[in-house]
């Protein structure tokens, strides 16, 4: 193949892969019955985390999700199964959805887009309990 060609099919797939990873649909968030229950990556819930649930996305997809009414945005990662309702997007934990200030309204609409992992960011999004008595 010519270096042009390549050139174009590089431009191409950077251009297509960009519109595919942005989403727009609706959000809702954990009931606080939830906490401490177990999530499909076989964690703990936990309120005040910022994690999600999508239907499909690997666990330990980073996604960017953000409220178009508000401009607001935060950094979750997915670490569930979910939502089970097909007029529902993602399910975001209780801090998530406080911080995109859709509490009252229950459910909202957001705009979620992919991003790249970056190793040292992840144990930022993720933390893990560390219990105190341990440290002892």
């Amino acid at each position: 193949m010519s270096k042009h060609l390549i050139h174009i099919l590089i431009v191409t797939f950077v251009i297509v892969g960009s519109i595919f990873s942005q989403q727009t649909g609706n959000a809702t968030y954990y009931c606080s019955s939830m906490k401490g229950r177990h999530t499909s990556d076989g964690g703990k819930y936990h309120p005040d985390s910022m994690t999600c649930a999508h239907k499909t996305l690997p666990f330990g997809t980073i996604l960017k999700v953000r409220n178009p009414k508000n401009d607001k945005e935060v950094i979750v990662i997915v670490t569930d199964r979910g939502p089970h309702q097909k007029r529902l997007m993602i399910d975001l934990s209780y801090s998530a959805a406080k911080q995109l200030d859709i509490i009252r309204q229950g459910i909202a609409q957001v705009e979620m887009t992919k991003l790249n992992a970056m190793p040292f960011v992840i144990p930022i999004l993720y933390p893990l309990p560390i219990a105190i008595s341990k440290l002892k």
